[in-house]
């Protein structure tokens, strides 16, 4: 076989692996791999097996009364924020684990393999909703445990369940590339709880807005922590969509839209 006739076929091999379809097998393998090494580490959830219920019982027992006169008034309140802050919370493990991969060379492995390139990351990013998916039950069940009724009723929870791990993903990438640029994975860590603690804590999640100091109303009602807690209360408690809903969909698609390419573009050039 003469010299060109082998580029032309490993040309076209190439070009098949970076076809759509096996883009998306690499991409769904893995993601399965993802899932293995939770298996094998399960510790890796305590974060979204813990964190839920931790949170629900101490902010429920601790502002309940004061806020709402008595811990099942608070519940339909408390629910769907402590559901908002603890998935969005575990989306910072996606940078996290991103950035151990990539400082262990496991990725520079993967580039010996006949995969497509952009496989690891997607399938980094795919095999967290499961841990969304994980947080979010665990919430709602320790919710009716402790009596929590929605009256929206099984679908629209389901349905602000979806919604949840939507955002939850969508945000995700703006880890990622933090997990990209960043140096070390410790350093990824301290810069995501910047960026996120103050817009989950500065948000309805946990009170009133009308309790807070009219300077910091103006945030919290243009926080989009905020616009997504109002879109899974009114689900989940009364079973309507408001205009939250479609804010909180837009603001995840906008962050898409911008730290997708962004995200993707600076692991290309790193990897």
């Amino acid at each position: 076989m003469s010299s060109r006739t082998v580029k032309s076929v490993a040309g076209r091999e190439l070009k098949n692996y970076t076809s759509f379809g096996q883009t998306l097998r690499n991409s769904l393998t893995m993601a399965y791999r993802g899932l293995l090494k939770i298996r094998r580490t399960p510790e890796q959830l305590f974060d979204v097996t813990l964190q839920p219920i931790i949170f629900t019982l101490m902010f429920t027992y601790i502002f309940g009364g004061a806020i709402s006169g008595d811990v099942v008034s608070y519940l339909p309140v408390i629910i769907p924020g402590i559901l908002v802050q603890t998935v969005i919370t575990t989306s910072i493990v996606t940078g996290v684990q991103l950035r151990e991969d990539m400082d262990k060379g496991v990725f520079d492995r993967f580039k010996s393999l006949p995969i497509a390139r952009i496989a690891p990351l997607a399938g980094a990013l795919l095999a967290d909703t499961v841990r969304y998916t994980i947080a979010t039950v665990l919430t709602f069940t320790m919710g009716y445990i402790m009596g929590y009724r929605p009256d929206g009723g099984l679908g629209s929870v389901a349905i602000a369940a979806i919604l949840v791990i939507i955002c939850s993903w969508s945000i995700s990438w703006i880890f990622a590339f933090f997990g990209v640029i960043a140096r070390t994975a410790s350093s990824v860590q301290g810069i995501s709880m910047i960026v996120l603690f103050p817009l989950t804590f500065l948000s309805n999640a946990f009170v009133p807005v009308d309790t807070m100091p009219g300077w910091l109303q103006w945030f919290v009602n243009v926080n989009p922590i905020s616009h997504l807690v109002t879109a899974v209360r009114e689900l989940a408690n009364t079973g309507t969509i408001g205009s939250d809903l479609g804010i909180s969909l837009i603001g995840a698609a906008v962050i898409v839209a911008i730290f997708a390419p962004i995200t993707v573009r600076a692991y290309m050039r790193r990897t």
